[in-house]
């Protein structure tokens, strides 16, 4: 019932592409986010959400931060990860635009999963994937599944967020993508942990900031920090922008 009535309260916020007065937001919603053509590497993310759909090998999947609603038992099949709490296809196919969009250099994903968002990244060949899951068996999985699907640019690491964001990172990062422990506390620790690495044309993206009261609360306190400049609501995801040279402006964009 909280996403039913977020949803509502969101749909009647959201504004359309003439609304959007910045010119970078509005070169990213009409060039990017709306972006029709049919790139073939859609047939490459197709088939490796296709090869997840059909697996029914089973993971005894540890959860972090603040579950699952969709399982009960941790004893999970691939195929109905894939199905039922992996990323959709259109995001998965937004997510290879935006590396696109912005030429992605340098990419962390807090939250592998079955690697649907990994492999979205790393199917631009200059961009070096990091992604860090803290479920032995998940990222187990997903290693031998980027390793079969060619993305020898991505790379897993088994270790639970809070660890690895306290060992010190040495590059700075263009984007930075967190899916997982969704809580307020995690949230805003992985936000402040992770500002030292990024840059002017650094981007951000939370996913599930409707997930619960608490993590709204999380994404309009990132949304507010000094240091953000664009921060953009598309209700699956809060994304944010640190250009300096922007005027700081908040927008409640329908993809």
């Amino acid at each position: 019932m909280y996403l039913i009535f977020s949803y509502i309260k969101f749909f009647f916020k959201s504004i359309k592409l003439h609304g959007v007065h910045s010119p970078f937001v509005y070169d990213l919603i009409n060039q990017c986010f709306k972006d029709k053509e049919s790139y073939p590497e859609y047939k490459s993310l197709e088939n490796y959400t296709k090869n997840l759909t059909h697996c029914k090998e089973i993971l005894l999947v540890k959860e972090f931060g603040s579950g699952s609603r969709v399982f009960r038992s941790n004893k999970r099949k691939v195929s109905a990860i894939a199905r039922h709490a992996a990323i959709s296809n259109k995001r998965q196919q937004l997510l290879f635009r935006l590396t696109r969009f912005f030429n992605f250099q340098n990419t962390l994903e807090l939250g592998t999963s079955l690697g649907k968002a990994t492999i979205a990244f790393a199917l631009s060949k200059n961009n070096h994937v990091i992604s860090v899951e803290g479920c032995r068996a998940t990222a187990s999985f997903t290693q031998k599944a980027l390793k079969q699907a060619g993305c020898s640019n991505a790379e897993v690491i088994i270790e639970p967020f809070e660890s690895f964001l306290n060992n010190k990172i040495d590059n700075l990062i263009d984007c930075i993508y967190i899916d997982g422990n969704h809580t307020y506390k995690d949230t805003i620790n992985y936000f402040q942990k992770l500002l030292p690495v990024i840059h002017n044309n650094s981007l951000m993206i939370f996913d599930d900031i409707y997930w619960s009261a608490e993590m709204q609360r999380a994404w309009k306190e990132i949304a507010a920090h000094p240091k953000v400049t664009v921060a953009i609501d598309t209700f699956q995801w809060g994304i944010v922008s640190f250009r300096k040279e922007q005027k700081k402006e908040t927008f409640t964009i329908r993809l």
